[in-house]
């Protein structure tokens, strides 16, 4: 069986979703997009490659082998920002689809040399046969993750099949015929309402979802995470684990380990790791004129049609609102940056700002650290010296005098 490589060609413009990760590593469903490849393909997985900067950072969290190929004959090469495999791209040596609106690979079958070399310079070798296709879409954009939620989580929920998974209808009012899967070790207080009239809804180990809540699929609640009391989740929303949510939430996913744990509204958003909401914090994902929401991904950058209506903020890891903030539509939040002003956040946050109603200023990296240890320990981690790292070098990029963004 051939072994596949899932590559992170760093061209996506993901902003904060990819500023401590590789681009494969994103929750873009129930799954991480690596997650979704390795297990819709029926090639075996036999690594990833990242950039060079990347490497220790992933590899410390890595189940497989980063920047290291196998020694076999050939190898199928799969890029990591490809939202929906199919299943249905046949590809023989020495042949690569592209997409057909950037040229970028999607999928390349080639011997190891060539492998390696492709997977080095991101050049294909000469005399590829390359075949220009439509309909495989790779993520450029943040928004791109919106655009395909509704198919992502149903289409993951149907690959992943809990084991010892249990219906609860003794424990929760059920509605709607699509899957409810409710894992064994999980708990359903009294008064849950499960709908699943328009989706399936998978709660997985040692969740709990507390008195009262609403659960609208497709959903997934992910492990040891916690909805709280009279929670509402609305359609296509995906909580990673060991989260808190509460409020009301709807088409946004929580890559893991935040909070958002108080009444508000969070509508079609991604939420990275490490981030908490002040008790009534809530964000707009639509334009008083229901019009195309534009976005910049950086403070003097172009902006861009998302052709999305429904667009909520795109929120980077570590990150800290106040009590009340109130986050504009097509809001991007840099990695770091901690929010406590009493007027809306700017459209687009700097990584590590230090936002207050006196002004900007740049949030100390040493105070910084402290925070995000402090957080940390409070689910029983310690961040590795690859992140620490990691943090360090996305600080250092950030405040340089060369970035203007």
């Amino acid at each position: 069986m051939t072994g596949m490589i899932i590559f992170d060609d760093g061209l996506g413009q993901l902003g904060p979703l990819t500023d401590l990760r590789a681009s494969f590593e994103v929750r873009t469903g129930m799954l991480t997009t690596a997650g979704r490849l390795a297990a819709r393909w029926p090639q075996s997985l036999a690594g990833y490659w990242v950039p060079r900067s990347l490497q220790p950072l992933v590899a410390s969290r890595s189940n497989a082998p980063v920047n290291h190929l196998p020694d076999e004959d050939a190898l199928y090469c799969v890029n990591g920002r490809w939202g929906m495999p199919d299943g249905l791209l046949k590809l023989e040596v020495g042949q690569a689809a592209t997409d057909q609106a950037t040229g970028h690979v999607v999928a390349a079958m080639l011997t190891r040399a060539d492998a390696d070399a492709f997977l080095t310079t991101g050049e294909l070798p000469d005399g590829a046969d390359t075949r220009p296709i439509a309909g495989h879409e790779l993520y450029e954009y943040p928004w791109d993750v919106l655009s395909l939620l509704n198919k992502t989580i149903t289409h993951d929920i149907g690959l992943i099949r809990l084991v010892d998974a249990k219906v609860p209808t003794d424990e929760a009012v059920i509605i709607g015929q699509h899957p409810v899967e409710v894992h064994e070790s999980a708990t359903l207080h009294p008064n849950v309402v499960l709908d699943a009239e328009h989706g399936p809804i998978v709660i997985h180990e040692r969740a709990v979802v507390r008195p009262g809540s609403v659960i609208c699929g497709p959903c997934s609640i992910g492990r040891d995470a916690t909805i709280v009391d009279r929670a509402l989740i609305k359609p296509n929303t995906v909580v990673g684990p060991m989260c808190k949510v509460g409020g009301e939430v709807g088409g946004t996913i929580f890559q893991g380990y935040s909070n958002k744990a108080h009444d508000g509204h969070l509508g079609d958003s991604w939420v990275g790791k490490w981030v908490n909401f002040g008790a009534g914090t809530a964000n707009s994902n639509l334009l008083n004129t229901y019009g195309e929401v534009k976005m910049r991904l950086k403070p003097h950058g172009p902006a861009h049609c998302t052709g999305l209506r429904f667009v909520g903020a795109f929120v980077g890891d570590h990150v800290k609102f106040a009590i009340n903030t109130r986050i504009m539509t097509g809001t991007v939040v840099g990695t770091g940056a901690m929010i406590a002003m009493t007027a809306p956040p700017p459209a687009v946050v700097r990584r590590f700002a230090w936002l207050t109603d006196s002004g900007e200023q740049v949030y100390r990296f040493e105070e910084f650290i402290e925070t995000a240890r402090t957080m940390m320990a409070r689910r029983d981690k310690e961040p590795s010296e690859p992140y620490l790292h990691a943090l360090r070098a996305l600080y250092e990029r950030q405040n340089s005098p060369a970035n203007p963004g």
